[in-house]
């Protein structure tokens, strides 16, 4: 017998040119990510650059994306690098949408997108073929006809180096989207925090005229629904809206002394 490859869904809304919003699971919890999906978001971030199981851990991505496709949501996985091994590894436990940190160069972008495609640009890509989860074990229909239409990869533009670089970056063919690290931008400018400094700033101007200019989606992180809302009208389309355990700590911390308050 044969079945369907699953559809990225989250790459059909992109392409839509329609907001997608989501949730950084930083509990890294099948149930959480299950949560998240049954409240109707788009997509769970799944950061293994600062936190979680080894991204090699294949068994741990496959028990996080059973809970995804339980819900009808994809995981966005972002690695901590861009190493054509780990980016075969996670697409061949079926993650659909690949996220890679901290890249500042074309060239970068370039072997890892080759990396991600049977075919690219027109020529023989870097994926490897065997019949892994991604292929249903074997038995999905076309899995090499239709596997590289489902894979989305994008970027992380968090360093002065990959600002200085945006428009080559851009150029890549294929790239999925570029997302805003204004975090790291304040580290790479000389303000660690400070998301309010001219040269942050300017380097986020940067990055989101040279999207636009290129027509790549951009993305992003949101710092309430005014925000959220701002940023889709000014070109945003792949955004974070928050994370699980700042869920938990909005809610929970200061409880005590609130208590308090109440029982005088």
């Amino acid at each position: 017998m044969s079945v369907d490859p699953r559809h990225n869904a989250l790459r059909r809304t992109l392409d839509a040119d329609t907001p997608a919003f989501g949730v950084l699971d930083n509990t890294y919890s099948p149930a959480a990510v299950e949560v998240v999906g049954e409240l109707g978001f788009d997509f769970v971030w799944i950061d293994l650059e600062h936190g979680g199981p080894s991204p090699w851990d294949a068994d741990a991505l496959e028990d996080l994306l059973r809970a995804a496709e339980l819900t009808d949501t994809e995981l966005l996985v972002r690695i901590p690098e861009a190493n054509p091994a780990m980016i075969r590894k996670a697409l061949d436990a079926g993650v659909r949408n690949v996220f890679l940190s901290r890249v500042e160069s074309a060239d970068e972008v370039r072997i890892a997108v080759e990396a991600a495609n049977f075919e690219y640009a027109g020529s023989p890509g870097r994926r490897g073929l065997g019949g892994p989860r991604s292929a249903r074990y074997g038995l999905a229909d076309d899995y090499v006809g239709t596997e590289d239409a489902e894979i989305l990869l994008g970027v992380t533009i968090e360093t002065a180096e990959a600002v200085e670089n945006i428009d080559e970056i851009l150029s890549v063919p294929e790239l999925g989207f570029a997302f805003l690290g204004p975090n790291d931008f304040s580290v790479a400018y000389g303000a660690p925090g400070d998301l309010a400094d001219p040269e942050v700033q300017a380097a986020v101007e940067a990055v989101h005229d040279a999207a636009l200019a290129h027509d790549v989606t951009l993305g992003g992180l949101t710092f309430g629904m005014e925000d959220a809302v701002e940023k889709v009208e000014s070109g945003y389309r792949l955004l974070h809206v928050g994370s699980t355990l700042g869920a938990l700590t909005k809610t929970f911390d200061g409880w005590h002394d609130r208590y308090e308050d109440a029982t005088r």
